[in-house]
C-alpha cells in the first residue's frame, strides 16, 4: 500500500492522556476544573501577557475580542485580504465592517501602508493576521495604531511560539486571539484563547464569554453574554500540549530548513519568507508555484503519490459574501499560486526527501 503522508495531524504524545482520565476520575470534565485555570496562566505567560481567557474556539476568540473592545454596527475593522474567513466573519458578527487591505508580497501579511490607505473616521480597530506563522511587521502597524488612536487584534492563530524582534506574537496587541484547533501547533481539539496585559479587559471578557453573569452574585446577568467557555477536558489537553510546544517547533523549524534546502534550486517554487527579524514557526510550510508548473496540477500530481497538500485561502474580496470589485494584486497572487505541503511536526526526514523528490518529478 503506498504510504500517505498528511499535510498535518496532531502530536499527542505527551501527558495528554493522563490528565484526561483525571478530569474524567474527578468529574470535573465542564468548564470548571483546575486545568482550566492552569493552561490560561502558562499559555498567556508563554507568549509574554498577564492575562489569559479560554474560549470555546479561534473565531469566538475574536468576536469577544472585539466586542469587549466595543466594536459595534457601525464601525470599521480593517482586516487583510487574505486570511481564513473567521477574521472577517468575527467583524461582521458584531455589525461592524471588515475593510480590506492588500498584502506585504515579501511576508505575505497585511501590508502596513495599505493600512493607512483604508483608515477613515468610522475606522475603530485592526486585525492582523501572522499568516502561516510568520509574524507580521509589528512597529509601524502599532505606530499608525497609536496615531490614529486604533485598537489593535492580532489573529495569532497560525503563530504560537512565533517572533517579531525577539518579542512573541500575541503580547503586542490590546487583545490577541488563538486558536487550538486539531491543525494547530498546539491543540486542544477545539478551543481557543483572548490574551491581554489589560485587566479590565480580561475580566470583561470572562464576564462575557459566561452569559454575562456578575462574579459577586450569582444568576445575576447585566449585559446580553455568551457561552464560549472551554472545558477542562479541552484545557487538560492543551496544558499537555504546551508542555511540548518548543519540541514541536523546533521539529517545524528543521523541517522547513530541510525543505529549504531540497528545493532552493527548483525552478518554478518560491520558498516561504523568513524576514531577518522574525522567527517563523512554520505552522504551515507554504511555497509559490509559478511557471512553468501549475499550482493546481502540481497538487494533483502529488495527491497521485499519497502527499496531501491545501492550497491558500482565496482572498476575502472573492467571496460572494464580501465581494468587491477592487483590486488586491498582492492577495489574488499570493492565492492563486500558494501551497501549503505537509508541516506536522512528527514529520520524518525521508517525508520531506519525498515530497521534495515528487515535486522535482512532477512535469509541467
Amino acid at each position: 500500500m503506498q504510504k500517505q503522508i498528511p499535510v498535518y495531524e496532531s502530536v499527542l504524545t505527551g501527558n495528554e492522556k493522563k490528565y484526561v482520565l483525571e478530569c474524567l476520575e474527578t468529574g470535573w470534565i465542564s468548564s470548571l476544573g483546575k486545568f482550566v485555570t492552569s493552561f490560561e496562566e502558562k499559555f498567556s505567560s508563554y507568549c509574554g501577557t498577564k492575562h489569559g481567557v479560554s474560549v470555546a474556539n479561534g473565531t469566538v476568540a475574536l468576536q469577544l475580542a472585539l466586542i469587549a473592545l466595543g466594536i459595534k454596527r457601525g464601525d470599521e475593522v480593517i482586516i487583510p485580504d487574505l486570511t481564513f474567513v473567521a477574521t472577517a466573519n468575527s467583524v461582521s458578527y458584531t455589525g461592524a465592517k471588515p475593510v480590506l487591505a492588500d498584502s506585504e508580497p515579501d511576508t505575505w501579511n497585511i501590508d502596513p501602508s495599505k493600512i493607512k490607505q483604508k483608515i477613515t473616521k468610522n475606522t475603530k480597530a485592526i486585525m492582523l493576521v501572522h499568516m502561516f506563522g510568520h509574524p507580521c511587521n509589528m512597529n509601524p502597524i502599532m505606530e499608525l495604531a497609536e496615531d490614529h488612536d486604533l485598537f489593535v487584534i492580532e489573529d495569532a492563530a497560525e503563530a504560537h511560539g512565533a517572533e517579531y524582534k525577539g518579542k512573541k506574537t500575541g503580547s503586542f496587541g490590546h487583545i490577541s486571539c488563538f486558536s487550538f484547533y486539531g491543525n494547530k501547533t498546539i491543540t486542544t481539539g477545539e478551543g481557543g484563547m483572548c490574551l491581554t496585559n489589560d485587566e479590565k479587559l480580561a475580566n470583561e471578557m470572562r464576564f462575557l464569554k459566561d452569559h454575562g453573569m456578575s462574579s459577586e452574585k450569582r444568576y445575576w446577568h447585566t449585559k446580553i453574554g455568551f457561552n464560549l467557555r472551554m472545558t477542562n477536558i479541552q484545557a487538560a489537553i492543551g496544558l499537555a500540549q504546551l508542555e511540548q510546544i518548543d519540541r514541536f517547533i523546533d521539529a517545524k523549524r528543521k523541517n522547513a530548513q530541510l525543505y529549504n534546502t531540497l528545493l532552493k534550486d527548483t525552478q518554478g517554487i518560491t520558498l516561504p519568507p523568513e524576514m531577518p527579524w522574525a522567527k517563523n514557526i512554520y505552522w504551515m510550510y507554504s511555497v509559490l508555484v509559478n511557471a512553468p508548473f501549475k499550482r493546481d496540477e502540481l497538487m494533483a500530481s502529488l495527491k497521485k503519490e499519497g502527499i496531501e497538500t491545501r492550497p491558500f485561502f482565496y482572498p476575502m474580496h472573492q467571496l460572494p459574501i464580501y465581494k468587491e470589485e477592487k483590486s488586491y494584486p498582492v492577495a489574488d497572487k499570493l492565492s492563486a499560486t500558494g501551497v501549503n505541503l505537509p508541516s506536522a511536526p512528527n514529520l520524518k526526514k525521508e517525508d520531506v526527501q519525498t515530497i521534495c523528490e515528487a515535486i522535482k518529478a512532477h512535469k509541467a
